[in-house]
């Protein structure tokens, strides 16, 4: 929008508040929705520009927007745009100021997978990195951390990805200097820590390293993680001691299970084997895991679940994982892959508006339960300070192990959010 002239105030509903008097004096609203938490926010938003200012241009853009375009129109939403939808974005606000507020009429919705010229983007206006998200050593200290995108998009079609949906197999370099002028003006204000927010930084691994190489040259005190597909960690095993001497600090996979059911289902692309032997090639490169995981799926046994927390206990995995992700229920959101995989469809509901996900149902109701269980015992256990070691003894005891186990585990490094779609 700068480099078309346009100036606009910013508003980062995660750490500030509605500033109402921006709402009400505005023209045009452009409301980013990259993630389903994301979406939700947006949805609030609406509702305050329809009672504050109802004859701005209401525009949803970002990941979520498009699958959800007949909920957001029917919110207010004037506009819908997803994919590499910048450049459609200014459009939409040229369109809107020669628009008259009584003829105002919702403009096509559009999944954009045109090429952009990536600008450097514009920080200015947003709030100081010390209030985001931090990165936590094993020692306690903390670093301020900038976040930063190699590429968009990804080359996969794993079936409960949000990505799909919109990209369909696609993904979009940002060019190396462009990165590296953003990089350079975040550590400017302090940052010590990037993280790659990238779906997958290794879909362009000839990519990914040059960038890693030139991020260590120009700053050599930064560190920095990002997250991968285990079968390109397998893949690309040979490049891991190579990024842990630039200075990666830990990288966060989608094991989602060990069950080769549950992955088949989800077309992963991996099995629990492949999971196993990623992990330990990660560490022996000397980088710290951090696997995420969907806990509960239609298909997830109880010993499935079990089975999780004997792998951390094998793998003295403990302290990398959030215990929420040891909580996490399936999303299947409008538009996901899931909706026409048939090992889905005995166990599906219908669309939870509120939730902004279509409902499920376990073939053993023991499971539904244990998840509400888990879920409560983890939000109750994180607002008491309990450790990870305690949740994780409690969560197993729930799901029928001993809790005599050691649940102690080696501290390592990590985000000071935990970090889930």
């Amino acid at each position: 929008m700068k480099r078309a002239g346009y100036s606009a105030e910013s508003l980062d509903l995660g750490v500030e508040s509605l500033d109402e008097s921006a709402i009400a004096r505005a023209d045009f609203i452009a409301v980013s929705v990259p993630m389903h938490t994301a979406l939700r926010l947006g949805l609030r938003v609406a509702e305050r520009v329809q009672e504050l200012n109802p004859s701005a241009h209401l525009c949803f853009f970002g990941l979520y927007a498009t699958v959800n375009a007949e909920m957001l129109i029917s919110a207010g939403a004037d506009s819908v745009l997803s994919g590499e939808c910048e450049d459609a974005l200014v459009e939409r606000i040229r369109l809107s100021e020669r628009e008259a507020p009584a003829q105002k009429a919702p403009l096509p919705v559009l999944d954009v997978m045109d090429r952009l010229d990536y600008p450097v983007p514009y920080r200015e206006g947003l709030p100081p990195l010390e209030q985001y998200v931090h990165l936590e050593l094993p020692d306690g200290s903390h670093r301020r951390v900038g976040t930063v995108e190699t590429s968009r998009g990804c080359l996969h079609s794993c079936r409960h990805c949000p990505l799909p949906p919109v990209y369909g197999g696609r993904f979009f370099i940002v060019p190396k200097a462009t990165v590296l002028e953003d990089i350079g003006q975040l550590v400017a204000r302090g940052a010590r820590h990037i993280n790659f927010a990238d779906p997958d930084f290794l879909n362009g691994p000839g990519h990914a390293l040059a960038v890693a190489r030139a991020l260590h040259r120009e700053h050599p005190d930064v560190t920095f993680d990002f997250t991968a597909k285990v079968e390109h960690l397998l893949k690309h095993r040979d490049r891991l001691p190579e990024l842990a001497a630039l200075g990666c600090a830990f990288i966060v996979s989608a094991v989602e299970s060990l069950s080769d059911r549950v992955l088949a289902e989800l077309d992963k692309g991996h099995t629990s084997r492949d999971a196993r032997a990623a992990f330990r090639a990660v560490r022996e490169a000397g980088i710290a895991p951090r696997p995420t995981f969907v806990a509960f799926t239609p298909w997830t046994t109880r010993e499935d679940y079990r089975e999780l927390f004997r792998w951390l206990l094998e793998e003295d995995l403990v302290e990398h994982v959030d215990p929420v992700q040891l909580t996490l229920r399936l999303l299947i959101p409008p538009g996901s892959l899931l909706l026409e995989n048939t090992g889905m469809q005995p166990f599906l509901g219908d669309l939870d508006k509120a939730g902004l996900t279509y409902r499920w149902s376990h073939p053993d109701p023991a499971m539904d339960e244990l998840q509400k269980e888990v879920e409560a015992a983890v939000e109750s256990s994180v607002r008491k300070g309990h450790t990870n070691g305690e949740i994780f003894r409690n969560l197993a005891g729930r799901a029928g192990l001993r809790q005599e186990a050691d649940f102690s585990s080696s501290k390592a490094p990590r985000l000071t959010e935990a970090w889930f779609c």
